[in-house]
């Protein structure tokens, strides 16, 4: 039902409108984009991490060298 509600509303609508929306529905999309970017950059910037989580960071990092270091004593 509800796609035939759609297909109605599709033909009620000018040729102008429907790229008038495909315009603005493609720049809220280039714009969504862009800010997923920035986000997933600065999730994964390790020096961000740093300065949120001093302290887990030094204690990772203390952690990573004693595996590592026991390792390869071995």
């Amino acid at each position: 039902m509800a796609a035939d509600s759609r297909a109605r509303l599709m033909h009620q609508k000018t040729p102008e409108q429907i790229r008038a929306e495909i315009e603005r529905t493609r720049a809220e999309l280039i714009l969504s984009v862009g800010e997923l970017r920035e986000e997933v950059a600065r999730r994964i910037d390790w020096r961000e991490w740093v300065r949120e989580r001093p302290l887990t960071c030094v204690g990772a990092a203390f952690f990573i060298g004693f595996v590592i270091g026991n390792s390869q004593r071995r």
